[in-house]
């Protein structure tokens, strides 16, 4: 009744759970980059299916641009069902979670796509307070959604939203504190470039909306508007998840991922300042 789709990159460490995760659906599909190591080969050994992007450029994170990255996918995957759900390779779905996914596409009405909640895990313990939000977009008719920016994309689903019960577990620093940081290192990259690019078109924002909008991703997008232009941009990211946000209940943990999410923003801010300095130099005569 649903079909899955896993993008990979290099994800030999943590494909095999995750497809152990969702080995109640026969229609399972690898959306990889480009992997060099063992990715194809433990998906095809699972029964997975393994799709590639043409002309892709595997030398950049999604090829340069997530959200385009997505939608080829949702465009031109071969699904067999018309529900799919979306897992990233260090996540897992729970068996509640599972339940309710089955349930979910059985009466879904006229929802057209469903968000659920995840937890995120680092040093052995549940980030339960300091998520920025622990809510995302998960299960959709991929005829219905879209995606926007070049890097942590928003949704736009033609339709209305419903809620799933049960956890989707996800282990970001399954691979250590070393990929996270390089990971977001790249991503800071193309966070500054949609930044800049907002800039040069003049993007504006509504603070009723950032905060009144009844479309959870509606306000999302009009908050990392304002989000964007706040002073000290990283002092306050910290202040937010581990004050605001209560992340000093999350122990130590809490606060090393306060500071790894301060870091990353301030990553930002250099690159979107660098960005936007050598955009005002004139180039040639």
């Amino acid at each position: 009744m649903i079909s899955i789709l896993i993008p990979t990159k290099n994800e030999e460490r943590d494909l095999g759970d995750c497809l152990k995760s969702v080995a109640w659906s026969d229609d399972i599909h690898v959306y990889d980059s480009y992997s060099t190591d063992r990715t194809a080969e433990i998906a095809l050994a699972a029964g997975a299916r393994v799709i590639r992007r043409p002309h892709q450029d595997p030398a950049v994170a999604f090829g340069g641009n997530e959200a385009e990255h997505r939608n080829w996918g949702l465009t031109n995957i071969p699904f067999k069902y018309r529900w799919v759900f979306h897992i990233d390779a260090d996540e897992r779905v729970t068996p509640q979670l599972a339940a309710s996914l089955t349930a979910a596409v059985a009466a879904a009405g006229d929802h057209a796509a469903f968000r659920v909640r995840r937890r995120d895990f680092f040093m052995n313990r549940w980030l339960k307070h300091v998520q920025a939000s622990p809510y995302y977009i998960r299960l959709f008719r991929p005829e219905r959604i879209r995606y926007e920016r070049l890097i942590n994309p928003i949704a736009r689903v033609d339709g209305t939203l419903g809620e799933l019960c049960g956890f989707l577990d996800h282990h970001p620093f399954s691979k250590g504190v070393s990929h996270w940081l390089a990971r977001h290192n790249s991503y800071s990259t193309f966070e500054a470039q949609q930044i800049a690019a907002n800039r040069s078109k003049q993007a504006k924002f509504s603070l009723l909306k950032a905060f009144g909008a009844k479309d959870f991703h509606e306000r999302r997008v009009h908050q990392k508007e304002l989000f964007y232009r706040l002073p000290a941009r990283p002092l306050f990211k910290f202040f937010l998840l581990y004050v605001l946000k209560l992340g000093f209940l999350d122990g130590r943990a809490g606060f090393t991922y306060a500071v790894l999410q301060s870091i990353y923003e301030y990553m930002i801010v250099l690159k979107t300042a660098e960005i936007t300095a050598d955009a005002s130099v004139p180039h040639g005569s």
